[in-house]
């Protein structure tokens, strides 16, 4: 597999920053852009995926969202839904002018909170030819309600406010730890973390932003367009049930596939299985 670093500008001149992996030979070759979830980065175990999917004569593109990593962008740690749904898009036309790349055979890749992008852009951009979404995140604002305990919603609430007016005096934007110590996150990001590269930080307004995002609204208007999801039976973490049953309205070319696993063990342990099925998918697809 030849990997190399890449990066391209985003619209607004923002620069996303990545590795290309390519399999042997001039191509043109199909590719998948890869991203990672709501506090995920690249370089926290994507290139596992990539490896098979070159091994089955697949390009990769996989780059950070604005704002984390290898990516430019600010304020840092802050994931804007909208915002990384149109640099994906940028990020496809970036890949379709790439020298030995097929332009008509792009699929999609996304996991957890990008495995909701994926809806999302699938249905908007006709030029994604598949996708494969992984445990996606279906409801902001129900998963707000997950996040949040009932007890705690006023205070959150008035944090949220804060920040906002702490923001317009030009203050630092504020953050809160992703992972609390023996939760599954921390308990992914230790196993995933070799290198220390982990912040464990969010913005607020990320919290704010991602609970007005619905990307399960989106699903029934992708067309002709083949979607895998793969699914985790003990998900707590993007609930299990609400992605099937988001699953059951896709009106497309569909395959549901389920692993008697949590949510982070798709990044561990079921790694394998599941990167086996994308790329299966990716093949007969792409």
């Amino acid at each position: 597999m030849d990997m190399r670093d890449i990066s391209f500008r985003a619209d607004d001149g923002t620069a996303l920053s990545g590795w290309l992996a390519t399999p042997d030979g001039a191509g043109p070759h199909p590719l998948i852009v890869m991203t990672h979830g709501l506090s995920g980065m690249i370089d926290l175990g994507l290139q596992r995926y990539a490896e098979y999917f070159v091994r089955a004569g697949c390009a990769c593109f996989a780059y950070d969202h604005r704002n984390w990593g290898r990516s430019g962008g600010w304020p840092r740690y802050e994931s804007d839904p909208w915002r990384q749904i149109a640099d994906m898009r940028d990020a496809i036309s970036f890949a379709r002018m790439l020298p030995g790349i097929d332009p008509e055979r792009i699929g999609l890749w996304g996991t957890s909170y990008a495995g909701g992008h994926v809806l999302v852009v699938a249905a908007l951009d006709d030029r994604v030819r598949c996708l494969v979404s992984q445990v996606p995140f279906i409801s902001g604002s129900r998963n707000f309600d997950i996040w949040v305990p009932a007890e705690e919603r006023m205070t959150v609430a008035a944090l949220l406010s804060e920040d906002h007016d702490a923001r317009a005096r030009g203050e630092r934007a504020k953050t809160r730890p992703v992972a609390l110590p023996g939760d599954e996150t921390e308990v992914w990001a230790r196993r995933m973390d070799t290198d220390g590269i982990y912040p464990n930080e969010l913005t607020f307004r990320s919290m704010d932003l991602a609970r007005t995002y619905e990307p399960g609204s989106f699903i029934d208007r992708i067309s002709q367009k083949p979607l895998l999801m793969l699914v985790a039976d003990n998900d707590v973490m993007t609930p299990t049930e609400w992605q099937t049953d988001a699953f059951d309205r896709a009106e497309t070319p569909k395959r549901l596939v389920r692993m008697d696993c949590g949510h982070y063990d798709m990044y561990t342990e079921k790694l394998p299985e599941a990167a086996e099925e994308a790329t299966k998918w990716f093949v007969e697809n792409l």
